[in-house]
């Protein structure tokens, strides 16, 4: 039996780079993947899937009012032999559409392997990587390291003056302009040095 994979990890861990190098090993051995991405990451271009190390590939944009298995279905009807569903920024996905691709891993006997990030800059679930949380058979973590050198998780977020910050919407679109991937201990001490007096165990 298939199965729905969640695999998560902090900005720069190589996510993208590994769904693509995923797709690539399924495809060598003859197996039809469906490389999709939520509507919202828009940074590489619309349709586009691009890795920091140069990787890239074109994917389904799913907007968020879409139905995935009815775009399966059409799919289907139309001859695709789908067999593995590969989503990368899988946080941006609703918490409905994650529900969706759940529904497809029983229904269509498909494998799914998700990619995104757990967390936000305020260390907080987005709605599909809570979702996926709650409904994935496998969820595994792509570790990365903080700059020193302990494990990180937390995606810091610069404000337009460079200084890390806990203000703003949940979903900022950047890279490494706006983001980094920072451990606990770090994070915190970049807020102290920027003046944040708050709780930081009460961040909302």
């Amino acid at each position: 039996m298939n199965k729905l994979h969640f695999k998560y990890g902090a900005m720069g861990s190589s996510k993208t780079a590994q769904a693509l190098m995923t797709r690539y090993g399924y495809e060598e051995k003859g197996a039809k993947t469906w490389l999709i991405k939520p509507a919202t990451d828009s940074r590489d271009g619309v349709s586009v899937l691009r890795s920091r190390i140069g990787l890239e590939a074109e994917a389904t944009v799913i907007a968020p009012d879409v139905d995935i298995r009815e775009m399966l279905e059409v799919l289907i009807l139309d001859g695709e032999n789908i067999e593995v569903i590969i989503a990368d920024e899988s946080q941006f996905f609703t918490e409905k559409q994650v529900w969706e691709l759940r529904e497809i891993v029983s229904r269509y006997d498909l494998t799914v392997i998700c990619y995104g990030l757990r967390t936000d800059f305020r260390c907080r679930l987005f709605p599909g990587s809570k979702a996926l949380l709650e409904l994935a058979d496998d969820i595994d973590e792509i570790a990365s390291a903080c700059k020193c050198g302990h494990k990180a998780f937390v995606n810091a977020r610069f404000d337009e003056n460079g200084r890390v910050t806990v203000e703003g919407p949940q979903v900022a679109l950047g890279s490494d302009d706006r983001y980094e991937s920072m451990c606990w201990t770090c994070w915190r001490e970049a807020l102290r040095e920027n003046g944040y007096t708050g709780d930081i165990n009460q961040i909302y």
